[in-house]
C-alpha cells in the first residue's frame, strides 16, 4: 500500500538525483560568485542593502561578500559558514577555501555522472587531503630560530596578504605597520591590544602607527591638558545626578526654599561621590557615561581629567592596556585597581582632537591610525588590515612558512596524482578528481589576471616535475615566476585550513541524497 502523502501541503522533498543536482548547482554557485575575488588582479564587488540607508559596502574580502548575502539553497549555507570559521579562525583563505570546495563538488558532479557512489568519492577525497597536507608538511620552512629571517617572513607574508586588497598599492608601508603592530604582542593572538582608528582625510599612504593608545574623545573644558605619570581610574557609573531619579517619585513641597534644598541635597551627593573618586588619588578619570557640568566642574578644580563618554569599546580597552579595572562603586578605594600610563596628551589627527596616552602598563599596545578618502576606502582597508593581522598573529605562534602564488597547490597536485596512480580501484578517479580540483586555483588566479591560464598551469606543471622547484605565477609579469625570489610566502597554517575546511564541507554536501523543505508554521492556529 502507498503512503498518499507524508507532508504538510507547502513542505517540499527533493530526493535522490534531483537533491544532489540541487546541492552542487548551489554550491558551485557561490564558488563563481567570489572567486572573480581571488588573487592579486581579483576584483572587488559592491553590496548594497535594501535596508534604510542603503549602505554601500566595496570589498574583496569572501567572508564580508558571503556574509552579507541572503542565500535560499541548503548547500550554498554550508559554504558561507566554511567561510565565516577561516574568517574567524585564521583570517585569511576565506575566498579560496570556498573555491576549492567548489571545485571539488564540481569534479565530483562528474563522478557521480558516471556511476561513481558518493561513499567512494569522499575516501577517495579523505585519502587525497591527507596526502596533500603531508606534501606540504615536507615542505615547510621554519625560521623561528633566527629572528632576522622570521621577521622578513612575516613581511613577506604579509605583503602576499595585502597584495589582492586595496591596499596593495602601498603594500609594503602596510606590511611593516601590520609587523610591527604584531612583533609588539609578543606572541600572544589577542588582537584586542591592536586599536585601528579610521579617520577620513588624507590618503592611504598617510597612515600610521602610533605607539601609545588613542581616545577618540575630546577634553573637557578648563582640564589639564597634558598629564605626566598618569594614575587613571577607568569606571562606568552615573555622574549626572542632579535630578531626583527615582522614577514616578512627587515631591510636594510648600515654599520654593524647599525645592532650593532638595537641590542642595542633591549637588552634596554628587559632591561626596567626586571626593571618593578624588580621593583614590588619581589624576584621570575616565567614565563610559556622561559626566555634568557640575562634577567636571569639581575634577577640574581637583586638577583631575575627566573623560566623559568613552564609548564601550574605549573603556575597554584602556582598562587592558593601562592594567586597571572597570569600577563601578568607590567606597573601598584599596580593592580598586587603577592604571597606570606615562603621559596623556592631546594630539591633532587631521581636523580632529584625540587624546593619546603613551607609555601604558601593557607594552604590546599600540593603535593603526587609518587615513584614506572616503569611509568606504577606509572600511576596506581596516578589513583588509585585520586579515593581515591575523595572519601574521597566527604565524608568530605556527611559524611554519610556504610559498605561495599557486606553489603550495601545484607541490600538493603533484602529490595527489602520484597517490592516484598507485591506487587500485575506483577511489582513484576521485583522488585524481581532487588533484584536479587542486589545480583550479592557479588556474582561476592567472583567469583573474586575464592570462592564459591553460598555457600557465602546464607550463608550472612540467617546472614541478623537477625536484625542488619554487615556480609559481608571477602576475605582475604575465608568466611563471620563481616565488622564493618574489618573496611571495604564505603561513601554513591558512593553507592547511584551506585544504581541511573545504575537503569537509565538501564531503558534507556530497552525502546529501535529500532536501526536505517544511512548511513555514501557520500564524492564525493560535487564535
Amino acid at each position: 500500500m502507498a503512503v498518499e502523502k507524508l507532508f504538510k501541503d507547502e513542505a517540499t522533498e527533493e530526493k535522490g538525483e534531483r537533491a544532489r543536482m540541487a546541492s552542487f548547482v548551489g554550491a558551485m554557485a557561490i564558488a563563481d560568485l567570489v572567486k572573480t575575488t581571488l588573487g592579486p588582479k581579483g576584483m572587488d564587488k559592491i553590496l548594497q542593502s535594501t535596508g534604510r540607508g542603503r549602505s554601500v559596502t566595496v570589498t574583496n574580502d569572501g567572508a564580508t561578500i558571503l556574509k552579507s548575502l541572503h542565500i535560499d539553497n541548503p548547500a550554498a549555507i554550508v559554504l558561507v559558514d566554511i567561510s565565516k570559521v577561516q574568517d574567524d579562525e585564521v583570517g585569511d583563505g576565506t575566498t579560496s577555501v570556498v573555491v576549492l570546495a567548489g571545485e571539488l563538488l564540481r569534479e565530483a558532479e562528474k563522478l557521480v555522472n558516471a556511476k561513481i557512489h558518493p561513499m567512494t568519492i569522499i575516501s577517495g577525497y579523505r585519502m587525497a587531503a591527507e596526502c596533500a597536507r603531508s606534501a606540504l608538511l615536507e615542505k615547510v620552512v621554519d625560521n623561528k630560530q633566527d629572528a632576522e629571517k622570521f621577521k622578513s617572513d612575516l613581511m613577506k607574508i604579509a605583503m602576499t596578504t595585502l597584495s589582492s586588497k586595496i591596499l596593495s598599492q602601498d603594500k609594503e608601508h602596510f606590511a611593516k605597520l601590520a609587523v610591527d603592530a604584531v612583533m609588539r604582542l609578543k606572541g600572544s593572538t589577542n588582537l584586542e591590544a591592536i586599536q585601528i582608528i579610521k579617520k577620513p582625510g588624507g590618503s592611504l599612504k598617510d597612515s600610521f602607527l602610533d605607539e601609545g593608545f588613542i581616545l577618540d574623545k575630546k577634553i573637557g573644558i578648563g582640564q589639564p591638558k597634558r598629564i605626566e605619570n598618569a594614575k587613571i581610574l577607568v569606571a562606568n557609573t552615573a555622574m549626572d545626578t542632579d535630578k531626583v531619579k527615582i522614577y514616578g517619585a512627587r515631591v510636594r513641597v510648600d515654599s520654593m526654599s524647599k525645592v532650593a534644598e532638595i537641590e542642595g541635597a542633591e549637588k552634596e551627593k554628587m559632591r561626596e561621590k567626586v571626593q571618593k573618586i578624588i580621593s583614590h588619588g588619581i589624576n584621570c578619570f575616565v567614565n563610559r557615561q556622561l559626566i555634568y557640568n557640575f562634577p567636571e566642574e569639581l575634577f577640574a578644580d581637583a586638577g583631575v581629567l575627566a573623560i566623559e563618554h568613552a564609548d564601550f569599546d574605549g573603556i575597554e580597552r584602556l582598562a587592558l592596556v593601562t592594567g586597571g579595572e572597570i569600577a563601578s562603586t568607590f567606597d573601598n578605594p584599596e580593592s580598586v585597581k587603577l592604571g597606570h600610563c606615562n603621559l596623556i596628551e592631546e594630539i591633532m589627527i587631521g581636523e580632529d582632537k584625540l587624546i593619546h596616552f603613551s607609555g601604558c602598563e601593557m607594552g604590546q599596545a599600540c593603535t593603526i591610525v587609518l587615513r584614506g578618502a572616503s569611509s568606504h576606502v577606509l572600511d576596506e582597508a581596516d578589513r583588509s588590515l585585520h586579515d593581515a593581522l591575523c595572519v601574521l598573529s597566527q604565524t608568530v605562534n605556527d611559524s611554519r612558512v610556504l610559498l605561495g602564488g599557486g606553489w603550495p597547490e601545484m607541490v600538493m597536485a603533484k602529490a595527489v596524482d602520484e597517490l592516484a596512480r598507485k591506487t587500485p580501484g575506483k577511489k582513484s578517479h576521485a583522488i585524481e578528481a581532487f588533484s584536479r580540483a587542486l589545480l583550479a586555483i592557479p588556474t582561476i588566479i592567472a583567469d583573474n589576471a586575464g592570462l592564459d591560464s591553460a598555457e600557465l598551469v602546464s607550463q608550472l606543471r612540467a617546472e614541478h616535475h623537477k625536484e625542488g622547484s619554487t615556480a609559481g605565477i608571477d602576475v605582475i609579469s604575465g608568466s611563471v615566476g620563481d616565488m622564493a625570489e618574489l618573496g611571495i610566502s604564505e603561513a601554513f597554517k591558512v593553507k592547511q585550513a584551506v585544504l581541511l575546511s573545504a575537503t569537509e564541507a565538501a564531503e558534507m554536501i556530497l552525502r546529501v541524497d535529500e532536501i526536505i523543505t517544511c512548511a513555514p508554521r501557520r500564524r492564525e492556529d493560535r487564535m
